[in-house]
Formats: C-alpha cells, sequence, structure tokens
C-alpha cells in the first residue's frame, strides 16, 4: 500500500509544502518513489507514515528539525544496523533533548546529552492511530445522490497513490467517475449517472429493432 503526497499530509499532519522540504533536505524521503521533475508523483510506504508521524510528533513537543537532525546522525553513528530509526525505536523528549529506549527497553540513549525525561512517543500507540486512518481513508464509503428524480446508491473509493477519489454507481455497469474532493467526486458521478441514464434507453431501442 502506497501513499503520494496529499494523501500522506492528511493522514500524518503534515502540508505540502513540510513533506517537500523534508525530502529535499534529505530528512525524510519516500522510499518508494522520489520526485522525479515536474507533474511526477512522490510515494511513500507506511514505514514512512510512522517516521513522519514520529518526526511531526516531536516537533509538536518543541523539537527542533535541527536537534532531529542531530539525534539522528548520532543514532545512525552508533546503532549502523537500524536502517529507520524513528520507526524502530521508541522516543521520549522533555521539549529540549530528544532520549532513546533501546530495543531491549534496558538503555536509555540520550542524544543531545542533556535534559530530563518528560514525554514519550509511544511507537505502538502511534502505529496503531495510523493504521486506524489508513483503514479508515480505504474504507468504501456508499452515499445517495438524486439524479432526475431519482435516487441512486453509489460507492466512493480513496486512491492513495493519483491522489482524490473514484466513485462508481453499482446500479449501472460501467458507470463511474473520479474527483479531487468528496464534494467534486459526488457532482461527478451525477453527471455520470444523468449520461448513462440517457444512452441506455436509445441502446435497448436499439438492440430491440435489430
Amino acid at each position: 500500500m502506497n501513499f503520494n503526497t496529499k494523501t500522506t499530509g492528511r493522514i500524518v499532519g503534515l502540508t505540502k509544502r513540510q513533506l517537500d522540504y523534508w525530502d529535499k533536505t534529505h530528512f525524510i524521503k519516500p522510499s518508494v518513489r522520489e520526485a522525479e521533475g515536474y507533474g511526477s508523483t512522490r510515494l511513500y510506504s507506511f514505514t514512512d507514515l510512522v517516521q513522519l508521524k514520529v518526526a511531526k510528533t516531536l516537533l509538536d513537543r518543541g523539537i527542533s528539525l535541527q536537534k532531529m537532525r542531530k539525534s539522528l546522525i548520532y543514532l545512525k553513528k552508533n546503532m549502523p544496523e537500524i536502517d529507520t530509526p524513528l520507526a524502530d525505536l521508541k522516543f521520549l523528549t522533555d521539549g529540549e533533548t530528544v532520549f532513546v529506549i533501546t530495543r531491549k527497553n534496558a538503555e536509555i540513549i540520550d542524544t543531545l546529552r542533556n535534559g530530563q525525561l518528560i514525554f514519550t512517543v509511544a511507537l505502538g500507540e502511534l502505529i496503531k492511530e495510523l493504521k486506524g486512518e489508513v483503514k479508515n481513508l480505504h474504507d468504501k464509503k456508499t452515499y445517495t445522490v438524486r439524479v432526475r428524480k431519482k435516487e441512486y446508491a453509489v460507492v466512493l473509493h480513496a486512491d492513495t497513490e493519483d491522489g482524490g477519489y473514484w466513485i462508481e454507481c453499482p446500479a449501472i455497469p460501467g458507470c463511474a467517475s473520479q474527483g479531487d474532493t468528496i464534494e467534486e467526486a459526488l457532482n461527478m458521478i451525477k453527471d455520470a449517472i444523468d449520461g448513462c441514464t440517457q444512452v441506455l434507453p436509445l441502446k435497448r431501442s436499439g438492440a430491440q429493432a435489430t
């Protein structure tokens, strides 16, 4: 399961500008596909989402990007076996420094060498929360639209790679559309239903005449 920039930002609570900056400055880069020029799409993995969410949580607690970078440099130097520290380790912070609890929970590392423990980034809860966000995004949502005084059930799907939504009307085979927002997708499927219902009677009459 991959996520484009827009979907990633929506899930982890970061703006497109922040994601662009973090990518360009090599803080957290998309591991599935990097941007390759104008019009190309970055694709993030779920592990990328975990790292971004941890970084966002530390940022919200007063840890600057500069301090996070220093902490990651320290961790990558002293724990070379860990490819993605922000996704594999438990972090603690007091807003001044970043601490890490090792996997064995037996050692606490002060990555910036000062401060006191106050706040914990609980990776388990954070990952559970992210999985819930992703599931909610992928769950099909059913709406009812009204076209020419008749109601139709339509099913909305999120497109996590290309962005936006695609929508279908199961009662009319092949009737589908898309939109950047839910509102736009609903309006577009109304137009598609209207067009399909106008064409279908012509097809049926043509078949009967043959």
